[in-house]
Formats: structure tokens, sequence, C-alpha cells
């Protein structure tokens, strides 16, 4: 990700994250058994989308949250975040590896409960970042 304020980085990651898992639910409802078809690359344009914005996702909302109270708070929401994220990039870099993803794979990382988990700590996350 680029240098920019501490806010705007953890914003563009949510819309990174959010943006892949629409496609996600799209791409799963289409049925197919493989990535060959037309939307295949776009399929690996939001996988590896996803997987930059979950690396260094604690880090980047720990850097926008400096100096916001309660400091503990804080902390150790960042300790969920990172911990979530972790998880969460595990399972799409193991999907990202295959070398054809169904639609099947696809419905079943949406379901993943890490990457639902990140999601609802970022909804949470830039609420309170304001």
């Amino acid at each position: 990700m680029s240098e920019a304020a501490p806010t705007d980085e953890v914003r563009r990651r949510i819309d990174a994250i959010e943006e892949a898992y629409e496609f996600f639910l799209a791409y799963a409802a289409q049925g197919v058994s493989g990535d060959g078809g037309k939307t295949g690359g776009q399929l690996r344009t939001f996988l590896a989308s996803l997987t930059e914005a979950l690396d260094g996702l604690a880090g980047s909302v720990a850097a926008a949250a400096g100096g916001m109270q309660p400091a503990d708070g804080w902390k150790d929401l960042c300790s969920v975040v990172e911990r979530d994220a972790f998880a969460a990039h595990a399972a799409v870099r193991l999907v990202a590896a295959q070398p054809s993803i169904s639609s099947q794979l696809v419905d079943n990382l949406n379901a993943n409960i890490h990457l639902r988990a990140v999601l609802t700590d970022l909804f949470l996350v830039d609420e309170l970042l304001g």
C-alpha cells in the first residue's frame, strides 16, 4: 500500500476487502467449476488485492488509532484485528494458490468465520475512527 495518512490507508484497505468480498459473493453465485471463465482473471485480481489489504492490516489500524483514547482499548482491538486478519490471510492465500478455483470454494471462503470477523472488525474500526 502507498504512503498516505494512516486513516486513509485503513479506509483503502477496508474498501479493498469489502470489494473483494462483494465480488466473491457474485462469483460464488455463478456456479462455475473453475476459474477459467470470463471472471476468472478478475477473481485472481481480487484475491491478490485482498491478500495485500490483509497483510499488515493491524499495523495500519494501530497507526490510524495512534493517540486515540482509551489507548488500552485500541491496543486490545488491534490485537483482535491482527488475529482475525492473520487467520483470514492464511485462508485467502491457500485459496489463491489453487490451480482452479470453483464457485463452491469461493463460497466456502466467503463463509469463513475469520474473513467475516475481519469485515465486522473493520466496520467497528471505521466507525470508531470517524
